[in-house]
């Protein structure tokens, strides 16, 4: 009997993949439709799928876009505990730094997935990338994208720590965030400090997506309740809600939560010695004044996402 299946499977191969596969009418025509070059067949092959038996490469129809120091890392890792949920281990940059490469280079980097699987990437800096979300609509305008937000302050403290753990010999943060303190004049031009302008580049990815398209996690929450943030984020996936409280556990030495298990294995698991790095003390001046340059961002951020994030 399993002779005569491969038989018939064999026979159907060339005609049968030509006249109606779903992959094919899926993934090849559009990029075709957009100008991008056809992707090779092989990868869209449901025979090639079989016999590798790990499922097809697709194109993510989820993305975490940012942002830097905000817990995409710890969200990444979190989803990836679901069954449905195949993600991309390192950030691929491919709307910033590596478009020219095109979709087909972009959708090799991506795990194989089973039907009704999710694929996912993150790359925290696309939030900040004015080209991204033109890239990204044009790849497909029904792509989810999920924006990590945390308070701005901390965040650009937590990003200058991370800068300071590499580059020791750096100006302090106090002297980086003024273009002149007398003055008080707050220097813009300064990532740590710019990223944080959430409603800036929000107005920039509503040209292409709308609201509804965007889900905004708290990083905060999902420190405090990992798993009240893990639930909002599989409904807007479309996910049955598998990731729960059972899954964490809080690690008191490092400050936030870790799993019980991680993908793929039995043991628990939090985040590298990278992550929850501590702080050097900042000039609380500096601080009183940082929050007040971010204050009507902030506000305005809240409007335009209908959340209070509770900042101020």
């Amino acid at each position: 009997m399993l002779f005569l299946w491969l038989y018939m499977f064999y026979s159907c191969a060339g005609s049968c993949a030509t006249r109606g596969s779903p992959v094919a009418r899926e993934e090849g025509n559009p990029e075709e439709q957009r100008g991008h070059p056809p992707l090779p067949a092989a990868a869209a092959s449901p025979i090639s799928s079989f016999f590798n038996g790990s499922g097809t490469k697709r194109l993510p129809q989820a993305i975490i876009i940012g942002v830097k120091k905000g817990g995409t890392r710890a969200l990444l890792e979190f989803l990836r505990v679901h069954p449905d949920v195949r993600a991309v281990g390192a950030e691929p940059h491919f709307f910033d730094r590596n478009y020219e490469r095109g979709l087909a280079w972009y959708r090799d980097l991506m795990p194989r997935t089973l039907e009704g699987q999710i694929t996912m990437e993150k790359t925290p800096s696309y939030f900040v990338t004015k080209e991204a979300p033109a890239r990204i609509s044009s790849m497909s305008k029904g792509t989810k994208l999920i924006v990590v937000v945390r308070d701005p302050v901390t965040r650009a403290i937590s990003d200058y720590t991370q800068t300071l753990s590499k580059k020791p010999d750096i100006p302090t943060f106090e002297s980086l965030t003024f273009k002149n303190r007398t003055t008080g004049l707050i220097d813009t031009s300064w990532s740590a400090i710019q990223i944080g302008i959430y409603a800036k580049h929000l107005e920039n990815w509503l040209l292409y997506f709308p609201i509804g398209q965007i889900l905004f996690v708290s990083g905060e929450r999902l420190i405090s309740d990992p798993a009240g943030e893990l639930g909002r984020v599989q409904d807007f996936l479309g996910l049955k809600r598998i990731i729960t409280d059972k899954h964490f556990y809080f690690n008191k030495t490092k400050g936030f939560p870790c799993l019980k298990k991680a993908e793929g294995s039995s043991k628990p698991h939090c985040l590298g010695k990278t992550k929850g790095r501590t702080h050097p003390d900042i000039d609380q001046e500096v601080v009183q004044r940082l929050r007040d340059f971010y204050r009507p961002f902030n506000m305005k951020f809240y409007q335009m996402t209908g959340q209070d994030f509770g900042w101020d």
